[in-house]
């Protein structure tokens, strides 16, 4: 039987399995290729990307740089690949950095959508979310970066899945008939649609499992392939998730103690509320058809 390296046992605390409590190496720069002049973007990249008449754009490309020795962080240290060299990942891997903050696409998503907002602070990356949320000025920082991911997610969605809303339908074909009587109309008049923003959601594990500080923003459907076991299901159905508008906590808030325990709690569908008790199977399996329902609102 293989045994597992230091720093990828799981506890009981952990939301996520040893198989996913996995290092991160840096990969080795290509001269002549960086991560903005790549062919293929994804749609969040596209949406965090500054518009083509930016004056921060180069003219012309930047200098080849000699690939530098092979990086790799460890175990829960993981996520630290990503504060140190983004520009080193694909856009399929990193949405978007700047000085204070990585977003990038969760290795291991959860739901359809599923983002880690990772902060590059040095003094804080590595303190507990309580710890770390501590500094007003900081938690600030990160609840509207979040609020931007939030609304970005949201726009994903209505991409992805708005050809199958009923909401959307409506107001495409309202707008469409509008278009057809006159040129000028108001559009108050139309149906709202589907408020997408109403299917995200957001916040920080009252144990994480990795190392560094990360704040995950995602779809609430929990349809994934790697959504495979009761914790992980829990660990966004339950108060083990904690939204970073309730932080700081105080140090007599039961979130600060109660782990495990939400993990074990009985499985129950986020959408229609049944209880499935520990029978993770036949939730996933009810999960399938709720996802089709959910994408038809």
């Amino acid at each position: 039987m293989a045994t597992k390296a230091p720093g990828q046992v799981d506890t009981p605390e952990d939301a996520v399995t040893g198989e996913e409590i996995s290092g991160t190496t840096i990969p080795p720069s290509t001269p002549g290729k960086s991560q903005s002049n790549e062919s293929a973007r994804n749609a969040f990249s596209e949406l965090l990307s500054p518009s083509k008449n930016s004056s921060k754009q180069h003219k012309f490309p930047p200098k080849p740089r000699a690939p530098p020795a092979l990086t790799t962080f460890s175990g829960r240290a993981g996520l630290g690949a990503y504060t140190a060299a983004p520009e080193s990942f694909p856009t399929s891997r990193v949405i978007s950095y700047d000085d204070n903050f990585v977003t990038i696409n969760d290795l291991y998503p959860k739901s359809s959508i599923h983002l880690l907002l990772l902060p590059r602070r040095p003094d804080k990356q590595l303190l507990s979310p309580f710890e770390a949320l501590e500094d007003p000025e900081f938690l600030s920082s990160i609840q509207q970066e979040v609020k931007k991911l939030r609304l970005l997610v949201a726009k994903e969605l209505q991409r992805r899945f708005g050809k199958y809303s009923v909401k959307e339908r409506e107001r495409e074909n309202a707008m469409e008939k509008a278009l057809s009587e006159t040129e000028e109309f108001d559009e108050s008049t139309l149906p709202s649609g589907r408020d997408w923003s109403k299917d995200v959601i957001s916040g920080i594990h009252t144990h994480p499992s990795m190392a560094h500080l990360h704040i995950h923003v995602l779809s609430r459907d929990r349809h994934s392939e790697c959504m495979r076991h009761r914790r992980h299901y829990n660990s966004f159905a339950t108060d083990f998730l904690v939204d970073v508008d309730a932080f700081p906590l105080t140090a007599a808030d039961v979130k600060r103690r109660r782990k495990a325990g939400l993990l074990n709690d009985d499985l129950k569908c986020w959408r229609c509320g049944r209880n499935f008790g520990n029978k993770f199977a036949k939730l996933k399996h009810h999960l399938e058809g709720e996802f089709e329902e959910w994408k038809a609102e």
